[in-house]
């Protein structure tokens, strides 16, 4: 029987608020998109979502959370936090920001708490799945429970 890979840090603060979720697997499997990585888990690609952070013309970070299939609406996302304009930050600024690489970034547990919201879609989702915050973990949980760690919005953010 294969070995349940180790708790992400991700899990151990979901532990420390006593968070309900399902931790997933996938490594070794070769998912590199969300697509793939929803085949994988063998789920509907709108329950699993990908963590995008943003840069607003002010200079602040905002973090959006999409389904896989989708992709996020920058004047939405904008007028969602009362900015004029956001753009994706660049990759290459992504792991001093939040401690997070490219494939593996996940809201929880950033270097910094930044403004996080998710796209409407995920209220009529009995639970989602994010970043376990390395690539190959993810986790399942209702919104009801991912409060308990993060303080978060739900706009119309898709596109």
């Amino acid at each position: 029987m294969a070995k349940t890979p180790e708790k992400t840090n991700v899990m151990r603060l979901l532990d420390s608020v006593g968070a309900n979720y399902i931790p997933h697997f996938y490594l070794n499997s070769g998912a590199v998109s969300g697509a793939d990585v929803a085949a994988v888990l063998g789920e509907k690609a709108d329950r699993v979502f990908k963590t995008l952070v943003t840069v607003a013309a002010s200079g602040m970070n905002y973090v959006f959370m999409v389904p896989v299939n989708r992709e996020l609406d920058l004047k939405k996302a904008a007028k969602s936090v009362g900015e004029k304009k956001i753009e994706m930050i660049k990759e290459r600024q992504l792991l001093p920001l939040t401690g997070y690489v490219h494939g593996g970034c996940s809201p929880i547990g950033m270097k910094k708490s930044f403004c996080t919201t998710i796209d409407l879609h995920a209220a009529e989702c009995e639970t989602i799945y994010f970043s376990g915050g390395k690539i190959g973990f993810q986790v399942e949980m209702m919104l009801s429970e991912l409060e308990k760690a993060l303080k978060f919005s739900l706009a119309d953010i898709t596109k």
